[in-house]
């Protein structure tokens, strides 16, 4: 262990800058973890996919889109979403 000797300014100054610095890589960890949620609902994915909440339901039953149900709520996965996306406007294309 060594003894630094500085003065009260440039401790004041270090510890100033590494919070600020641990701050901020906590914040932008939280926010890429916060910015996809595991689970959406028939509503929010009907907003994503840009199609009404029936269709939702539909691609659902198909097997299109993998959904859980939790009592009376149906919670669908954000990667089969993002699956969907593509498989849909696949299937648009064929006809």
């Amino acid at each position: 262990m060594q003894l630094v000797i500085t003065t009260r300014e440039e401790l004041e100054d270090l510890v100033k800058t590494s919070t600020a610095k641990s701050i901020k890589e906590y914040f932008t960890k939280k926010e890429s973890n916060d910015s996809q949620p595991i689970h959406t609902t028939v509503k929010e994915a009907a907003k994503r996919l840009k199609v009404s909440e029936l269709t939702v339901r539909n691609y659902i039953k198909r097997g299109t889109i993998l959904a859980k149900k939790v009592g009376n709520r149906v919670l669908i996965d954000t990667a089969s979403i993002d699956k969907a996306l593509f498989e849909v406007k696949s299937l648009k294309y064929k006809r």
